[in-house]
């Protein structure tokens, strides 16, 4: 099984969260992007990302709220798995 891809994304409202992604086929204007288990990264700590308001742990957002996806360090993702296992 292929290993999920997890990003580092940097939103246009500055938020900064971590997260597996994936881009899903979607029409015009509609979400595009599946966020499984986001987190916003504040510092050094992780906080899960909208759980205060759903009990949904896959997100769907629009790309173009996505201003620059990197790759995270190692030990950020090293935190990440061991928060999401």
């Amino acid at each position: 099984m292929e290993e999920p891809t997890v990003m580092l994304m940097f939103l246009m409202n500055s938020t900064i969260l971590i997260s597996e992604i994936e881009e899903v086929v979607a029409d015009l204007g509609q979400p595009d992007c599946k966020l499984v288990n986001p987190f916003e990264v504040k510092g050094d700590t992780l906080t899960p990302w909208m759980y205060d308001y759903s009990d949904e742990r896959t997100i769907m957002i629009s790309s173009d709220k996505i201003l620059t996806l990197v790759e995270p360090k190692q030990d950020l993702l090293n935190k990440y798995k061991e928060l999401t296992q």
